[in-house]
């Protein structure tokens, strides 16, 4: 799936957003991808996913035993690409601000497992997610994503297989471009960060 078809899927969503967002990192942006936009429609959920599960094979991640997801974002795109690889799907959950497995979800030692998440921007949950995995003895193989913002930038501390890379610029709150930083911003993500 090129990137066009992937940005294709967002704009039919009404989920490629142009403004001023605040991202889930506390950096900020001009555009904004609203995955939930995509999600609700399992259809279109179901082809992306298909299309990264596809992309983990031939990039030769796909023997593992399970998907976990960090939630709440990786939830649904960790469950569709579970179903098209074969394999369970859990997730992560943050208690008192620090992921792990909750509701009866386990992991094994020597287990292979891949990270799926939605968007990567920084990284920072998908490499939250998989501290909390390798501490219970777990072989993070690689992780993925729908969209990669960093356009390949964002260390995730191990391989990153995403179905396309749309960089998109961020910026810190006190070094915005004077554009930006004359229009309010609007924190549409799940993070409480202000």
């Amino acid at each position: 799936m090129t990137q066009d078809e992937v940005l294709d899927i967002f704009r039919s969503c009404d989920a490629l957003l142009e403004g001023h967002f605040i991202l889930s990192s506390g950096l900020r942006s001009p555009v904004f991808l609203q995955k939930n936009r995509v999600f609700m429609f399992a259809d279109k959920a179901e082809k992306l996913c298909k299309a990264l599960a596809e992309k983990i094979r031939a990039e030769g991640y796909g023997d593992v035993s399970q998907i976990v997801s960090p939630a709440v974002g990786g939830i649904i795109p960790g469950y569709e690409t579970s179903r098209h690889l074969g394999v369970p799907a859990i997730f992560t959950e943050r208690v008192n601000g620090v992921f792990e497995l909750r509701r009866s979800f386990s992991v094994e030692p020597g287990e292979k497992v891949i990270i799926v998440e939605d968007i990567v921007s920084t990284g920072l949950s998908i490499r939250e997610c998989i501290e909390a995995i390798k501490a219970l003895g777990a072989d993070v193989i690689a992780a993925a994503c729908i969209v990669d913002r960093s356009a390949g930038e964002a260390d995730v501390g191990v391989p990153l297989v995403s179905l396309t890379q749309y960089k998109v610029p961020a910026y810190a709150p006190d070094n915005l471009p004077p554009e930006l930083a004359a229009m309010p911003a609007i924190k549409p993500g799940s993070r409480g960060l202000q």
